[in-house]
């Protein structure tokens, strides 16, 4: 009884209810439109009265091929009163620009859609030395460092295809995928601790990573801030057996060929030589671990927000001080999440190149199995950039958002100096994928950060209704692309039909100067849960 007292009495009392019915109740689509103006070919400006309490304009990069479905979705949520799903995604980015502490601006990226809390391809950062200033677990998502790595080999598509069918099921043998999935890398209550602690160290000590993987690695595959103290009993029950899987959803190991070269010095530096080269993309996260960590921190935040007097547009925006006990709490757990991740990544490079090994009878080192880079998409991370001409250190949250580094950097390797860091884009089952690099622009501009994927463009739910499994396997088929995939279902809730563009994903963020395209791939096989 109590449980639900509080919740109603929270929800009704609230400032996201008052305003529920104040604001975004009264405003027709012409009213909302009013607030939100063109800037250039591609990024619009959201004003900072759009939402109430914001403290700082909004900023979304799209063209006029993707703002249509940004569009679309805001209209949408004005007919129907904003009730069920989520809130519009530029209303999230708005929500966003009120939170305390929140530095320049809010921004969406070209593949951004709504979310829970923070919309999906949105970053904020938030001023460290702002006693104000918060940690959202909505700005970093459930998946905690859910992220993409790209490994390269020497071989060539006319040597792969002929055994792509076999080589498909060799690599759906090896790494276990699917809701539920359990590991085959042996971990022990122990392990799991020192994994959570020491990231892609473990991996290489337990021999599961070269020594070189990690210098290819965001971070180099280990947050130090890592507190594995701060990771709850169940979320560590949930990540023991699944370290070394892939999950379900809008994961995946692909077997891509190189098909097209946009920088030829980037893509050489990478060790990509030629076009029908052959790569490995892998994307997943830290699986059931970093979704109870962000529940856990939810739950504890909702009292701080209370104990602290803090008020957001919507509760779901839920949060801390970062200095306070439960931000500093969630910021330790996040990054053991993280790292737990990059294991998870790294332990399925090995069984990569075991299966790879097997198919064509060499060793992984002879077929020149590197990894490229490995990226996150969805991390808080304290920073440095300019403000107002002086550095500053900030917490920069990146929910569906790449971190993009521009050449000369520091924290990017040396191998990458004068490139600037690799970006990799996932494109959707059956469509392209991107290698960019990171710009000084971006730097300035989006806090180094740039696009993730393709973005959804329509539910699971309606995929599921509108698309049938047969006609999506036949279009993997007429294009030459075979899929191994552990629940049918997945096939028409991540067909190329349900998402966004990528190429137009891309070439806004080329267009913008966020990021620069490098190289194109295609897919020639997929693996999925």
């Amino acid at each position: 009884f109590f449980f639900f007292f509080f919740f109603f009495f929270f929800f009704f009392f609230s400032p996201s209810f008052f305003f529920f019915f104040t604001q975004k109740m009264s405003r027709t689509l012409q009213q909302e439109m009013a607030y939100i103006t063109k800037a250039s070919p591609h990024s619009y400006n959201i004003r900072h009265d759009f939402a109430p309490n914001m403290r700082v304009p909004g900023i979304v990069y799209v063209n006029d091929e993707l703002s249509g479905l940004l569009f679309d979705e805001l209209k949408h949520s004005v007919g129907r009163g904003d009730v069920g799903g989520f809130l519009p995604a530029l209303r999230q980015i708005a929500n966003v620009a009120a939170l305390p502490g929140i530095v320049r601006h809010s921004i969406g990226l070209p593949d951004v859609h709504s979310g829970y809390g923070f919309a999906i391809g949105n970053v904020a950062a938030f001023d460290m030395n702002n006693p104000e200033a918060i940690v959202s677990p909505g700005g970093v998502g459930f998946d905690i460092n859910c992220g993409v790595r790209l490994i390269r080999t020497n071989l060539m598509a006319d040597e792969v295809i002929p055994v792509q069918e076999k080589l498909a099921q060799m690599l759906f043998d090896h790494i276990p995928v699917g809701v539920g999935s359990q590991g085959v890398i042996p971990t022990s209550s122990g392990n799991l601790a020192e994994a959570l602690e020491m990231g892609m160290d473990w991996s290489v000590r337990e021999g599961y990573s070269w020594a070189e993987d990690k210098e290819h690695c965001e971070e180099y595959g280990r947050m130090l801030s890592a507190n594995p103290a701060k990771v709850s009993a169940r979320a560590r029950q949930r990540g023991l057996p699944q370290l070394g899987t892939l999950g379900a959803g809008n994961h995946y190991a692909e077997i891509q060929v190189v098909d097209e070269i946009f920088d030829r010095f980037a893509a050489k530096k990478m060790g990509i030589e030629r076009r029908g080269q052959v790569c490995v993309m892998i994307h997943s996260g830290s699986r059931g671990l970093g979704h109870q960590v962000a529940t856990d921190a939810l739950m504890a935040m909702e009292r701080a927000m209370s104990r602290d007097r803090i008020a957001v547009n919507d509760r779901q925006l839920a949060c801390a001080r970062i200095a306070s006990v439960e931000g500093q709490d969630y910021l330790g757990a996040m990054a053991a999440a993280a790292n737990y991740a990059w294991v998870n990544r790294a332990s399925m490079t090995f069984l990569t190149r075991q299966a790879f090994g097997k198919c064509f009878n060499q060793s992984p080192d002879d077929l020149d199995m590197h990894v490229i880079y490995d990226v996150s998409h969805n991390i808080a991370k304290v920073e440095e950039h300019m403000v107002d001409g002086r550095p500053t250190q900030l917490l920069v949250h990146r929910k569906g958002a790449t971190r993009a580094f521009p050449p000369h950097h520091p924290l990017i390797p040396v191998d990458y100096q004068f490139t600037g860091q690799p970006v990799l884009i996932g494109g959707t089952m059956g469509t392209c994928s991107y290698v960019l690099t990171g710009t000084e622009t971006g730097f300035v501009e989006t806090w180094g950060s740039t696009c993730h994927g393709a973005g959804r463009a329509s539910s699971r739910c309606k995929a599921r209704k509108n698309l049938s499994y047969q006609d999506v396997l036949s279009f993997l088929s007429d294009h030459g692309i075979s899929i191994r995939v552990a629940s049918p279902k997945l096939v028409m809730e991540e067909a190329p039909e349900s998402y966004k563009d990528v190429s137009a994903v891309v070439n806004t963020c080329h267009a913008a100067g966020i990021s620069n395209k490098a190289i194109k791939l295609r897919p020639i096989a997929v693996i999925k849960g």
